[in-house]
């Protein structure tokens, strides 16, 4: 079965360069300029990733980003013509995976994708029993199931919020640093900002967990070197 693409851009020859790049690589796309037509397809067809642009006419890229995570995880890549940083941290904080700034080589975008669903899909594959399952204090992480809960209360993680805290549970102990959390959940080496990013997530995952930053249970930053979880 092929992976559908979502592809939001109200600039036609943005929208419809990227879905000749997707469908070159064997991917189904569905294609919008308008952030209507997306809100309809995303709650009536089956998607595998989302691409949407965040300067769209009448609902922004961001809203429908923030829709898309009432009810699903797959990854949201967002593309924006902004380079201030706090557009592209409002993204990441509303449930964005990664964000690429226009202009852009498809190239780059198509990697990216690739890099998002192979990591999505490594949640869905069958693990070793022993490892579908990380227990630590009141946190309860199901890697086979992609769900987390804490206190038997379910917290609704993306996806690269789970692979983080499923990394950090998985090497209690160990600091781990943001390049390593980096390259370990997307593989690639593209993103220049790495060290940012992990830091955004960090501390939504922290929000999500209503973990202190003065006092962390969980994940605590050890300054100059990374995060980690205690064993």
């Amino acid at each position: 079965m092929e992976e559908v693409i979502l592809v939001v851009d109200d600039e036609p020859e943005i929208a419809d360069l990227v879905e000749l790049y997707l469908k070159n690589e064997n991917y189904t796309v569905r294609k919008f300029y308008t952030a209507e037509e997306t809100i309809k397809c995303i709650n009536e067809e089956h998607i595998d990733l989302a691409i949407l642009d965040v300067m769209l006419p009448n609902i922004t890229g961001l809203q429908i980003c923030k829709d898309i995570r009432k009810n699903n995880t797959y990854p949201v890549i967002m593309l924006t013509a902004k380079s201030e940083e706090i557009d592209k941290i409002t993204g990441l904080t509303l449930g964005a995976d990664d964000y690429i700034t226009k202009p852009f080589l498809p190239l780059e975008l198509v990697a990216r994708v690739k890099a998002q669903l192979r990591r999505y899909k490594s949640y869905n594959s069958l693990e070793k029993p022993d490892e579908d399952i990380i227990v630590h204090s009141e946190l309860t992480i199901n890697v086979k199931t992609h769900e987390c809960m804490m206190n038997d209360e379910h917290i609704n993680l993306t996806p690269t919020e789970f692979a983080i805290l499923r990394i950090l549970c998985q090497r209690k102990g160990e600091v781990i640093s943001s390049e390593d959390l980096f390259h370990e959940i997307w593989g690639d080496e593209y993103y220049s900002k790495a060290s940012n990013t992990i830091t955004v997530h960090i501390r939504h995952l922290r929000e999500k967990m209503h973990d202190s930053f003065e006092s962390p249970k969980y994940i605590k930053t050890v300054w100059g070197c990374g995060y980690k979880i205690e064993g």
